[in-house]
């Protein structure tokens, strides 16, 4: 044993105790047990997303183990036993209260890992990351860490397969099918639609966010869409994992060297061009936050850039579900997401010198992968694009004032003839009487209803829940009677929702921002044209003084809190209730909520003109 460490147990032999035990357990050199540590990471919880977790984590702590050692070449290094944090399952439980716990699990995430991360004094990390909400936690305490790390998504699931008609399935094939008269029909897909493990295989959440993680430089490229069973993640990828932390931990490379403004706008201008997730503009301020930019929507980008970036520069390059035909299963076939990079990057789109986790900058990584061209089905060509603006689009005005109101424009499927819709308010105080009314009068509806789901945001439900159960069966009820039915709400949507759906709305219902006092029968504007989101009695001052009187009356005589928002009764929730920040600001859970509330819109020049390239 060398002097030093003699040293050390000899002073500390308290501290000492514990690591020379679990030394002897992982069966690694005691002499190592004062040197920094290294370990692995991953994620568990009730869902098929995380089954496939725990073997690779293991794996790749195997190779790491491996790699520990005093000879020539090995890492000196103490290796720490593998770490788990928990997360909930969007898939089952949409529709249902226990979904105000979805977000809250990228919360707890980010705390578990930020406890073990800084406790143990992990000098290198490797993640395996899982679901949705998860890994943008992981990404966030990694950045807040800051010490040398690599994230894997842990892969997809593969498509289901109608055994009846032998059309694939997935999880929204399931839901959409919530208001079929024929049993036998809704008993078979949803026997069907999730075969195996992994995460969903659309281009839904975690699609968007593991593609997000790739581009921003925190996973290799290459392993984002593989699937979750592909043999290469456990034969290939996990030794390459061990490889790229050896090369950053060697040469000082940190996270927050990768994640950088420019970074993070490429990996946001790729969520445009795969059409992604709405989540994307609620995660993407949060990883800026634990990045070192305080507020993305002014330090990184503005709502103005985003839009013109969408409407006028960024086209939607992939046909995948949910408004598409394809999964990412599909997408690593014809040569995986470095083939939309490589055409953004010869497109001028991106910052091809952002380094990445890799040790190369994005452009090499690109080039060392050298990936095939689009092959037109799957993935298309920048010139001759899927779909010719980009996916998503905010919105302000008078019911947006945070300007934080968001629109897959790539999952309209009718409504917005001219780039307008207009339709009447139907008001619902929470997602649970929505459901309720689709289920028992669906055929209440009618044609350009504006539905308005509120008090389901951050402070309101709290925890603000996704809401793909009503969205999937307002999907199936437009396709059947050939209507439009909208709906807005300030909560926020799965990345399997389609249709003519705006989440986020800000300031939400429960902080008294003025989708609290829509009423029945009021007249709602979506005008993209303008990018606006207006009711127009409220732009009458004297309705809208007045209803805000009525309001403020009623929280008061309820002792600050409105009565419609939801019951915030285990510690979690109270949490939430008393610390979420609005949407624009990422929705987390932050003890100066008060002053984001307040600094919503500070304006910073970015530099950004519309014709602008970003080489």
């Amino acid at each position: 044993m060398s002097k030093s460490n003699v040293v050390l147990i000899d002073r500390h032999p308290g501290r000492s105790a514990q690591t020379i035990g679990m030394a002897k357990v992982l069966g690694t050199d005691p002499e190592l047990i004062h040197e920094p540590s290294v370990g692995v990471v991953g994620t568990k919880g009730d869902s098929q997303c995380y089954m496939g977790v725990q073997d690779k984590v293991e794996t790749i702590h195997d190779h790491l183990k491996a790699r520990i050692g005093q000879s020539e070449g090995q890492l000196k290094y103490r290796l720490v036993q593998p770490e788990f944090t928990i997360a909930t399952s969007d898939g089952i439980r949409n529709g249902t209260r226990e979904m105000r716990y979805s977000l809250l699990g990228r919360e707890v995430t980010n705390d578990a890992l930020c406890e073990h991360l800084e406790a143990t004094g992990l000098a290198g990390v490797i993640a395996v990351v899982a679901c949705d909400k998860p890994p943008v936690g992981t990404l966030a305490a990694i950045l807040e860490h800051n010490e040398p790390a690599i994230i894997m998504s842990d892969g997809t699931i593969r498509p289901g397969k109608d055994p009846a008609t032998g059309d694939a399935l997935d999880i929204i094939s399931a839901y959409q099918l919530a208001g079929h008269p024929d049993t036998e029909l809704r008993t078979r897909i949803s026997a069907h639609a999730c075969p195996g493990y992994g995460s969903c295989g659309g281009m839904f959440t975690y699609n968007t966010m593991q593609t997000f993680i790739g581009v921003v430089g925190m996973q290799p490229l290459h392993m984002v869409a593989p699937a979750s069973d592909d043999p290469r993640r456990t034969n290939e990828f996990t030794e390459q994992l061990v490889e790229y932390l050896a090369q950053m931990m060697a040469s000082g490379l940190k996270p927050r060297d990768i994640v950088q403004r420019d970074s993070i706008r490429n990996a946001l201008i790729v969520a445009l061009a795969v059409g992604g997730s709405t989540n994307a503009v609620l995660h993407t301020p949060e990883i800026a936050r634990a990045a070192g930019f305080e507020h993305f929507w002014r330090d990184v980008m503005t709502p103005e850039e985003f839009n013109a970036l969408s409407r006028d520069i960024v086209p939607v390059l992939t046909n995948a579900r949910p408004y598409g035909k394809y999964s990412m299963l599909d997408i690593d076939k014809v040569g995986g997401v470095q083939v939309i990079v490589r055409e953004l990057l010869d497109a001028g789109l991106l910052n091809g010198e952002m380094m990445t986790c890799t040790g190369q900058t994005l452009a090499e990584q690109i080039d060392d992968l050298n990936p095939p061209a689009p092959d037109g089905e799957v993935i298309f060509p920048v010139k001759t694009p899927y779909k010719p603006t980009g996916g998503l689009r905010l919105l302000g005005g008078n019911l947006s004032p945070d300007y934080s109101a968001i629109l897959k424009l790539a999952g309209v499927e009718g409504g917005l003839e001219d780039n307008l819709f207009k339709g009447r308010a139907r008001v619902f105080e929470g997602e649970p009487g929505l459901l309720r009314e689709l289920d028992e009068n669906p055929d209440g509806f009618n044609n350009n209803d504006m539905i308005i789901v509120r008090y389901a945001g951050p402070t309101g439900a709290p925890g603000m829940p996704e809401m793909l159960d009503p969205t999937s069966r307002i999907t199936a009820l437009c396709r059947e009677r050939d209507i439009v039915v909208a709906l807005m709400t300030d909560a926020r949507f799965s990345g399997g929702s389609v249709g003519l759906v705006i989440g986020h709305v800000g300031p939400e219902a429960a902080l008294g921002g003025p989708i609290a006092l829509v009423e029945d029968g009021d007249e709602i504007i979506a005008d993209l044209n303008t990018n606006e989101l207006n009711c127009t009695e409220l732009a009458d001052k004297a309705i809208y003084q007045s209803r805000k009187a009525t309001w403020d009356k009623v929280v008061a005589d309820n002792g600050g809190l409105h009565p419609n928002c939801g019951l915030a009764d285990t510690r979690l929730l109270h949490r939430a209730r008393y610390s979420a920040v609005p949407a624009s600001r990422g929705g987390g859970l932050h003890s100066n909520r008060e002053v984001w509330v307040r600094d919503l819109r500070a304006p910073q020049d970015t530099g950004f003109k519309p014709s602008n390239k970003f080489r």
